[in-house]
């Protein structure tokens, strides 16, 4: 693996960084307290992590559906979506492909996909309604309707209502770093039976060499090693993609295979 990006070593959870960063960005703190107020209404209000994180993105996406997936503005929105369909298509990607976007958003990258492949081949799943309305105007203005996308409302990562081993593409990005890791673990369980048997599954993470944390409920960081060995007890060969790193995001990801593959 190449030599670890400064942000792994931090531990945004502790008190010492909190103090530390809002010393050095004191205009962010009003904004963080204001995600604390309503960290602790949302627990209060939603026990389900599907159900408080539903809340945020709510919230998130009547302000802007473009920072609702983390993208801070437009012009930075259309960047990571190019990113992200650039690196499927350096992977070999082709239009015949079937993919399945978990968490596809407002189709930051989704549009792309969408247009790429061949008409139906796409098919997008997202826990928040609010975010799936937004994915819908995306298509209108992208003019995509005729490739007949799939767009799915989910409360769980169980995907049966989804055809076994039809998908040879599945994607995630920016998803489990906003899970626990019960939600990870429920994802990798099922995946397989709609995974092809020559098919890969990619997903990015919020990446830590030291103790793994959360910060709210909002924001996940796991080691490496956990998720590879999560991946591997459901019965999947995994590996780090270092390509990956050279990509100007501030993610890790992972590539999950069937082991037989």
């Amino acid at each position: 693996m190449t030599k670890p990006p400064p942000r792994v070593q931090r531990n945004r959870a502790s008190l010492t960084y909190k103090l530390r960063y809002a010393t050095q960005n004191p205009d962010k703190i009003k904004g963080y307290l204001s995600r604390v107020t309503r960290d602790l209404k949302l627990r209060v209000a939603h026990r389900s992590h599907v159900a408080y994180y539903r809340a945020v993105m709510k919230a998130d996406a009547a302000k802007s559906p473009e920072a609702a997936v983390g993208s801070p503005t437009r012009d930075r929105w259309l960047k990571l979506g190019r990113m992200q369909f650039d690196y499927l298509l350096q992977h070999g990607l082709k239009p015949d492909d079937r993919i399945l976007e978990i968490g596809c958003g407002n189709l930051r990258a989704g549009w792309r996909f969408i247009d790429y492949l061949d008409a139906g081949n796409y098919y997008g799943i997202d826990i928040s309604p609010d975010i799936l309305l937004a994915a819908q105007n995306t298509l209108v203005q992208q003019d995509l309707q005729n490739k007949v996308p799939h767009l799915t409302l989910v409360n769980d990562l169980k995907l049966r209502f989804l055809p076994s081993r039809h998908f040879t593409v599945v994607h995630a990005h920016s998803v489990f770093s906003h899970s626990p890791i019960d939600v990870i673990d429920e994802c990798l369980a099922n995946v397989g039976r709609v995974l092809a048997p020559d098919g890969f599954f990619d997903f990015t993470f919020d990446r830590t060499e030291g103790a793994e944390h959360h910060v709210l409920r909002e924001d996940f960081y796991y080691r490496t090693e956990t998720l590879i060995g999560l991946a591997e007890r459901h019965g999947f060969a995994a590996r780090f993609m270092e390509d990956w790193e050279e990509l100007p995001h501030g993610q890790s990801k992972i590539r999950v295979t069937h082991a037989e593959s």
